[in-house]
């Protein structure tokens, strides 16, 4: 197929992951106002996004339907306009119960598009045999930091919530409608049975293959997102570095994360993508391990920086690994994932809670073996084309 053709459609594709990226980051980032506003305290903060992460993770059964219904650009154009109109909804509720039916709505509604831009994402790589979901996964994450610097700009010009979240959707219809002429119509079939037979659908239990790659799915986003939650804390309370330093935990995992995936692609067409999943796995456990047993700052960081380069390449693989399963399959992986998600922060405080911080860690070490695990049982796609395809 001619290369314009697959450029045109990785830059349409790109653009839902970096819609939903802006989309979550615009309304997280306004998260104190609509706590002044609506007059919520911790407990009720923390549950109104407990709604946002058990809408996503409840979403599967209809997910599945959706997709096999609407097909997975359909889909994400009709949930990333539920997630503009949850936005404008986010902005004007006048109660919590009304403001915890909105974020369990966009729960929903992102459990849908993110099922639905990354079977758009493995469709493009099936159609050109080339590699580019980890790019596309990276533009998520610039998503969220356009979103991240639109609120700072609208805090500081104005306190007005519905003003930015305005003009958040207004650049949210710019970006969908820019997306929408390149996005792939042909749905994959059904991966056939031994033999050639295509086989017959079933609605039954998930087959142990979909369960390896959910696996692989939820202890990967636990270690990915445990960072987030976690490396600030253990920076300031067990390696006992400066407030100024602290945050750098982050900065790290996230700076580190952001470039591996942008360079991924390439390692996914030289190595396969199970080569690049249990290396990086493998990367991120022995990193944080030393790091862990090793203690300062200095180890700490660079162990971190060890979990942001391995991790980064784990869902952008698993993902394309589901969706060559049917829809079934990718939307139970991506449900997994979420919980992942929701479970890993609280798994990690229970067992800090139980012994200490650095135990806690460790259990991101384990999750991450895991993962490494899995990775030997999935049968993962062959390696696309060649190396220079991969632009």
């Amino acid at each position: 197929m001619p290369a314009g053709s697959f450029a045109r459609a990785k830059w349409s594709i790109a653009a839902l992951f970096c819609f939903l990226g802006f989309q979550y980051g615009t309304w997280i980032a306004r998260l104190p106002a609509l706590k002044s506003r609506l007059d919520l305290g911790a407990g009720e903060v923390g549950l109104l996004l407990m709604a946002c992460g058990v809408g996503a993770a409840v979403s599967f059964p209809l997910v599945a339907v959706l997709m096999r219904r609407l097909g997975s650009r359909r889909l994400s154009l009709v949930s990333a306009v539920a997630l503009i109109a949850v936005l404008a909804a986010l902005s004007a509720v006048p109660n919590y119960p009304l403001a915890l039916l909105a974020v369990a709505a966009d729960g929903i509604a992102v459990g849908c598009l993110n099922v639905a831009m990354n079977a758009q994402g493995a469709a493009l790589e099936k159609a050109y045999d080339r590699t580019a979901m980890s790019q596309l996964h990276a533009t998520f994450s610039a998503g969220l930091l356009a979103a991240a610097l639109l609120a700072s700009g609208a805090t500081a010009l104005t306190g007005s919530v519905p003003a930015h979240f305005a003009g958040a959707g207004a650049l949210l219809l710019l970006l969908l409608g820019g997306a929408r002429p390149g996005l792939l119509a042909h749905e994959e079939p059904a991966p056939a049975a031994e033999g050639g037979t295509k086989p017959r659908a079933r609605r039954g239990l998930p087959s142990g293959t979909t369960l390896l790659m959910g696996c692989a799915m939820a202890f990967g986003t636990i270690t990915e997102g445990a960072m987030n939650d976690w490396s600030t804390l253990y920076m300031k309370d067990v390696v006992h570095a400066s407030a100024s330093v602290a945050p750098l935990g982050i900065a790290v995992v996230s700076v580190m994360m952001l470039l591996a995936r942008v360079c991924a692609d390439r390692w996914r067409t030289r190595w396969g993508d199970g080569a690049v999943v249990r290396a990086g796995s493998a990367v991120a456990a022995v990193g944080l391990a030393l790091a862990l047993l090793a203690g300062g700052v200095v180890p700490t960081l660079l162990g971190f920086a060890c979990v942001g380069l391995g991790a980064a390449a784990v869902t952008p693989c698993v993902y394309v690994a589901a969706a060559g399963h049917g829809p079934d399959a990718l939307a139970l992986v991506a449900a997994m994932g979420t919980t992942g998600l929701l479970g890993g922060p609280a798994l990690i405080g229970f067992v800090a809670s139980a012994a200490n911080l650095t135990l806690g860690m460790a259990t991101v070490v384990v999750c991450a073996l895991i993962v490494t695990a899995t990775a030997f049982r999935i049968p993962w796609r062959a390696r696309a084309g060649a190396l220079a395809g991969t632009t």
